[in-house]
This record gives structure tokens, sequence and C-alpha cells, in this order.
């Protein structure tokens, strides 16, 4: 069995490319017998919207993705307090050191030539200071009071190889990320590899996307002494313009198309064409869709979503 999850972020809407990569987790997992889990990453007290929340379980349980167990908030403080104990795992093995630089600081840095790191990456500025160096940037920060420290890790520009189900090998050169923002609130990275662990997914499918990202996770697997998942990343969902879709584009979510015809049934028959697990035009549900699908034999090129020029046959 494979346990599975879908662990959307409810700062904006679910588009029609994470409605796809939700049927995909939840295939991925049923077909090996496994569990199912949703998980809502709502770490961001800022960007994070309640109401969001409802409208993500509203869309999953109308293309009938159903799930196991209680939906897990990673707001919750007893999921907080994970991710700070393995901070401080990270801490108390030296990994991990204050950086105090501004956002401009990194602009700046990142933009730099430095070396094996890849483009954009963290080249380890603070890393080096001297004692008397992080207690004045400290005082400093302490005096402005708007620019607390946020910890970043020791990588020291590690190659790390991931094994992706449909994509094989990927070797990433992984930077100094940040475990911990300066606002208090755990990053993406940290959160996510805590939670899978506690949580025993044993598969996590995702977006094509976060595939270049996947070795920092995987070093903080091994740092941590956690299981590494396996890693399934799929195909994105593209507009005609090749253009990948995103939360802004509002007219893409399941209620919008909903508006113009486009009902949760006919948007799933879509959705399982594109897989080659339907024909055009034909009703399906999602129990029909797990007899025929293959999990190794999804399409690897993105999908182009096109609203047909007619509603579908009902």
């Amino acid at each position: 069995m494979a346990d599975g999850r879908f662990a959307p972020s409810p700062t904006g809407p679910l588009h029609v490319g994470n409605l796809r990569t939700a049927l995909l987790a939840w295939l991925y997992a049923r077909v090996d017998g496994g569990r199912f889990l949703v998980r809502i990453e709502d770490l961001d007290p800022v960007a994070s919207r309640e109401e969001l929340v409802t409208e993500h379980l509203d869309d999953l349980a109308a293309l009938g993705l159903d799930h196991d167990g209680p939906v897990v908030r990673q707001s919750d403080p007893a999921v907080r307090i994970r991710h700070e104990d393995a901070i401080a795992r990270l801490e108390a093995d030296g990994a991990l050191y204050p950086c105090f630089c501004s956002r401009r600081e990194i602009r700046e840095a990142t933009q730099a030539a430095h070396g094996p790191l890849p483009e954009g990456a963290y080249p380890g500025t603070c890393r080096d200071l001297t004692a008397a160096d992080r207690a004045a940037r400290a005082a400093e920060n302490a005096e402005n009071a708007d620019r607390p420290p946020s910890l970043r890790v020791r990588a020291g520009g590690a190659t790390v190889t991931v094994h992706d189900r449909l994509h094989g090998e990927h070797a990433g050169v992984v930077d100094d990320f940040v475990v911990r923002r300066g606002d208090g609130v755990p990053a993406y990275n940290l959160a996510v590899v805590a939670d899978d662990a506690h949580q025993g997914i044993v598969e996590v499918v995702r977006g094509r996307d976060l595939l270049e990202g996947t070795p920092r996770q995987a070093w903080l697997c091994d740092r941590l002494g956690l299981p590494r998942p396996r890693w399934v990343h799929v195909p994105l969902v593209v507009s005609p313009g090749s253009e990948r879709l995103a939360k802004r584009h509002g007219s893409v979510t399941r209620r919008a198309l909903a508006a113009d015809g486009l009902d949760s049934s006919a948007l799933l028959g879509l959705m399982a064409t594109s897989l080659g697990l339907a024909s055009a035009g034909e009703r399906v549900d999602p129990a029909l869709l797990l007899d025929r699908f293959d999990p190794d034999a999804v399409p690897l090129e993105p999908w182009v979503f096109d609203l047909p020029d007619q509603e579908p046959s009902r």
C-alpha cells in the first residue's frame, strides 16, 4: 500500500491544474489500496483565507475524491509543535544558522555568481559570520524591530539525487534554504517534510514544477533521519498560450466552469480524457477511472486546457 495525500494552500481557489493533480494523487493512492489524506497547508496567517478551506474540500467532494481520516491543518498548534521540534533537532545538530539579510540583500546576493550553486540560490552570505558579527546584526535588528533573522540550513552546496517515478533520477545542488522565516513561520520545505513523515505518506504526487526543489526536501529527510517518500511529479496544465495555470486564473476554477455550463462530472471527464483514461465526451466516475489507471503510463507532456466550444453532452 502507498498512502498519499493532497495538500492545498488556501491562498486562492483551486484551478483545473490543481484539481487534475488531486485526481492523480487520489488514483496513485487508491490503486495500491492506500489511504488518501487531505492536509490544508495554512501556515501563512496573512495569505490564508478560511473560506477557501471549505471551498477546496467542496471541490474534492464534487469530483468524487473521497479521503480518509480527519483533515489536518498545518496551523494546528500540535502540528506547529512538530515543525518546531524538527527545527530544534536541526539546530542541535549544528545544521542551522541565522540569516540577517534583507530582501534586497538576498536579491543582490542571488544574482551574483557563486560557484556551483544554481542560479537564484542563496550563496551563504550569513553562514560564516563570527559570533561578534551575529551579535552586532542581532542588536541592529533589535533596534529596528523590523527584521528578525530567518533560519537557514548549512547545506554547503551538497548535490542530492532523488528518484521520481515518472522522470527517473534527478540531481540538484542544495543551497542554504530557509526553514523558519523571519516572522517565525516554518518554511514550506521543513513543514512538508515533517508532516509527510508524521502522517506516514509513502508517495507524494504533485506538479512537475516542484521537482527542482525536491532535493532540498530529500536533504532534510536524510538530515532528520526520516524516510524519503516516493515522488511522482505529474505534468502541469497550461493555457492555450502555454502559460502555466495559476490561482490568479479564476476563470478555470470548478465554480467558474460550472457557471459556463461545464459541471463537475463533465470536468472530471475532460481531465480523464487528458490522461488517456476516457474517450471524449464519456461520462466517468473515480471508481471507473481507478479500474483503468496505470500508474506508470501517465502522459508526460503538459495538458493544454481550452474550454470546448460547445457544452459537453449530458
